[in-house]
């Protein structure tokens, strides 16, 4: 009697592990790279909230690693990484991928088009930018799966002197990625400066540089910035970085119907929450900010920002006439803004 009841206890036992096996070999996570730092706010905030709703919403099947920049390939190097398997997949921006193709650049970051990050997601998710992104991957990178794009924040501008107008640009220095951003703001009469995002702090309070074109405004504040440049710009008129989330074909044909969908569903929800936290953020900031009176914080009339963006349009064209794909990115871009009545 005792032998019969291990024997079954044993074979329940067995049973109950072999399930267990079953089931964590049927669970998934995909390591995924990102562009943002270890201590940036929307790293945290997407681990912190959103990585368990994942799991949440694939029953446990389906987990993402979210990894910071540089963590396993250069930032630039992500799609040939996604396309190999050595990644999952990437959360970046498609402006590091300009080198590929121009296009990349009017899809990373269309500077001074969009008034607000949401109508990128509109664009992206329903104006063809996801189609299109698909496209140059498609040319220059098979392998690579555009599950979405999106944009989380419309970044602040710092700067040490007031900066109230398209005319008040003339002459300053103002450090800018090189690229689409450095032509619109030479057109506009600047002189852009490259530097790497570690030197703008110390090129601001050396003189080098009178602006920047830098972050959002609450990753501004923290990281020191308008102790040495009190005229910021808020809301900002230039740039709105895209950004992408893809796979690789290899993982994304791994997963059920139902992950898929989960996945897209999963970047749409987290992307929509995080827009409203980042500018709840900026705002509170910015209302201290203002009751303090240490900082002028400037925000352009609408017809300012209007003449900015007939100006960064010229560049827009420049960038379009480089490939085919760049004219067409740039037909998809303006073809949506006429729908929504921003041009």
């Amino acid at each position: 009697m005792y032998f019969k009841k291990l024997l079954t206890t044993g074979i329940v036992m067995a049973a109950t592990a072999s399930l267990a096996f079953s089931v964590t070999a049927q669970a998934r996570t995909l390591k995924i790279q990102t562009s943002f730092s270890a201590s940036h706010i929307s790293l945290a905030h997407l681990n912190e909230n959103w990585i368990p709703k994942l799991k949440e919403m694939t029953n446990g099947s389906l987990e993402i690693e979210l990894l910071p920049v540089g963590a396993v390939v250069p930032h630039k190097e992500t799609p040939e990484a996604v396309a190999m398997g050595i990644l999952d997949g990437d959360l970046t921006t498609p402006s590091y991928f300009s080198g590929k193709d121009p296009a990349f650049a009017l899809m990373g970051d269309l500077i001074a088009g969009y008034d607000r990050p949401e109508q990128i997601q509109d664009f992206c998710m329903h104006g063809g930018g996801k189609e299109l992104l698909q496209k140059l991957f498609n040319e220059h990178q098979p392998g690579v799966h555009v599950i979405g794009c999106s944009s989380e924040k419309r970044e602040a501008f710092v700067s040490k002197v007031a900066i109230n107008s398209v005319d008040d640009l003339k002459g300053l220095k103002i450090r800018t990625p090189e690229g689409l951003a450095a032509d619109v703001f030479r057109r506009a009469g600047a002189a852009p400066v490259s530097l790497p995002g570690s030197e703008v702090y110390s090129a601001l309070e050396q003189s080098v540089i009178d602006a920047a074109d830098s972050s959002a405004y609450a990753n501004n504040d923290a990281s020191g910035m308008h102790k040495v440049a009190k005229f910021p710009i808020y809301p900002g008129i230039h740039s709105m970085p895209f950004m992408q989330f893809t796979v690789s074909d290899l993982a994304w044909n791994k997963l059920t119907n139902t992950e898929q969908q989960a996945l897209s569903e999963w970047f749409i929800a987290a992307y929509d929450d995080i827009r409203v936290v980042l500018d709840a953020k900026d705002k509170e900031l910015v209302a201290r900010d203002k009751a303090a009176g240490k900082l002028t914080i400037i925000d352009w009339p609408q017809g300012e920002r209007d003449k900015f963006r007939k100006i960064a349009q010229q560049s827009w064209e420049a960038f379009a006439a480089a490939s085919p794909l760049a004219k067409e990115a740039y037909e998809t871009h303006v073809k949506f803004m006429k729908s929504k009545g921003l041009l």
